[in-house]
């Protein structure tokens, strides 16, 4: 991270900004406005990504932003522009995403920052580690009168180009519940414990799981994944006598997404009774559907419109930092076609006609809303 803000720094200021980083370990550009003082809207998206990823997921967002401040050319705006690099979205390390986001908006609280990783290590401890000040998140909020929030982002699924899209307005992202569960047996020799008298929480777990994936089919829009599964003590001629496993419950809908999220955890105890184990759980993610904002949304679909492009809109199965900024004040969101509808892979790619269309876009987003009010 400390390479890519070097990079990111240098971008920033050659394009006229101040360039800072906060507690949370955002790196910000701020390129004033022609007026003093003036309200300001931010652009942002996040450096960080997943193992075994692409080159575009959340870094695009961060340069595109950083372009259109480069094309004013030094002219002034209404209003001030803030572009932000956040530190974190994906929750990789921690279990938990969104760190950067929430401590823009300012909801990073006590028990995210003691959330620690598989070391031991706190989200505190590695913000002090990176040579920052833990006990300062709060001044990393946003102004309270920020005009917005506006991301750019590939799409990271196959809706756009299967409709032969180059762009789309998102009108609201999926609301996520993450889980980590814990189912329990009894680790013993595989040669010698007859199958009728195993408590093998591997075998519980496998159970659950397929029957997370039915459970989801049989639930129109809702997905739900098993991602992460840990097996103790791991050795091939030792029966599991723990397992861990993650669950991701999506849906647009909070109530379906909440009441499927309970139904699986349920469905776990019931597999584990049954199977003589024991499990638990521990809820790390509640974020709830966002809609977009009505007016800055509209304000994008004009420069869309502007750009000669066809209007397209949709709801985002990803979760986006967008989702934690709308919170706070207003936001909106374009998303750019992913090739394949690849991404969180190595073959995720985007069009370069895509982005320089998401450029035009962004320019005259910024030219609409720099007009004076009718």
């Amino acid at each position: 991270m400390r390479e890519v803000h070097t990079h990111v720094r240098d971008w920033m200021r050659g394009a006229g900004m101040a360039v800072t980083v906060d507690a949370a370990g955002n790196i910000r550009g701020v390129y004033p406005s022609a007026d003093a003082p003036a309200r300001r809207l931010y652009m942002a998206s996040h450096l960080d990504t997943v193992p075994n990823a692409g080159a575009f997921d959340g870094v695009l967002g961060v340069l595109i932003g950083i372009a259109l401040v480069e094309a004013l050319e030094g002219r002034g705006l209404p209003f001030a522009v803030e572009v932000i690099g956040f530190s974190e979205e994906e929750g990789v390390r921690f279990g938990t995403p969104f760190i950067g986001s929430r401590a823009l908006a300012g909801t990073l609280d006590d028990e995210a920052l003691a959330r620690c990783d598989r070391n031991g290590v706190s989200v505190a401890d590695a913000i002090r580690a990176f040579g920052l000040d833990a006990d300062r998140i709060a001044d990393a909020r946003a102004a309270h009168d920020a005009i917005g929030y506006l991301e750019f982002h590939i799409a990271q699924g196959p809706v756009l180009e299967s409709r032969g899209r180059p762009i789309g307005v998102v009108n609201g992202i999926a609301g996520q519940t993450r889980l980590a569960l814990t189912f329990t047996g009894t680790a013993n020799h595989a040669g010698t414990t007859p199958m009728s008298l195993r408590h093998d929480a591997l075998a519980g777990a496998a159970e659950w799981i397929a029957a997370v994936e039915a459970a989801a089919v049989g639930t129109p829009d809702l997905v739900a994944t098993v991602g992460h599964i840990e097996a103790l003590p791991n050795a091939s001629n030792v029966i599991a006598g723990r397992c861990d496993v993650s669950l991701d419950v999506r849906h647009r809908d909070d109530g379906v997404r909440q009441r499927s999220a309970v139904a699986l955890v349920q469905l776990a105890a019931g597999i584990a009774l049954r199977r003589g184990l024991a499990v638990s759980h521990e809820v790390r993610l509640d974020q709830h559907a966002v809609a977009m904002d009505d007016g800055l949304t509209r304000v994008l679909e004009q420069a869309v419109h502007d750009s000669g492009a066809p209007l397209e809109h949709l709801v985002s199965g990803a979760g986006h930092d967008a989702m934690v900024v709308g919170g706070c004040m207003p936001a909106a969101m374009l998303f750019l076609r992913s090739p394949g509808g690849i991404s969180h892979h190595p073959d995720e790619a985007v069009r370069e006609d895509d982005v320089a269309l998401a450029l035009e876009v962004g320019q005259r987003f910024l030219a609409r809303l720099a007009e004076p009010p009718v």
